[in-house]
């Protein structure tokens, strides 16, 4: 198992940028699939992008395709999510989370196995 550490998130105005990490520890994550995910209050989880192991593919939901940006760094153990253009919708709480079982990227929530506790992200209009 890995642990992971969200920070990064904050209160920011419409229009403004945040970059989130991801900070894995116990393990290292160079060969796992890792993943965004995003749940606003009241709200399911939702997928907002994927990183293969060797950062060489990337997925994104539609809604934020242009505006964010996932990224890796094996050497330090860590994922980022670089956030532009923020809108009042991308208000959520962000989740990491690892794929330990496939270095390839998938949306589907399911098949990730571990989950950091989460960063709140709050856009104001």
């Amino acid at each position: 198992q890995v642990q992971l550490v969200e920070s990064g998130g904050g209160l920011v105005q419409a229009g403004g940028s945040l970059r989130l990490s991801c900070a894995a520890s116990g393990r290292t994550v160079s060969t796992y699939a890792m993943a965004w995910f995003r749940q606003a209050l009241g709200r399911e989880r939702d997928f907002v992008a994927s990183i293969s192991a060797s950062g060489s593919s990337t997925r994104y939901v539609d809604s934020v395709k242009g505006r964010f940006i996932i990224s890796r760094d094996n050497a330090k153990n860590t994922v980022y999510l670089q956030m532009n253009s923020l809108k009042p919708e991308d208000t959520a709480v962000y989740y990491c989370a690892a794929r330990r079982r496939s270095p390839f990227t998938t949306s589907l929530l399911s098949n990730y196995d571990d989950w950091g506790q989460g960063t709140q992200v709050t856009v104001s209009s």
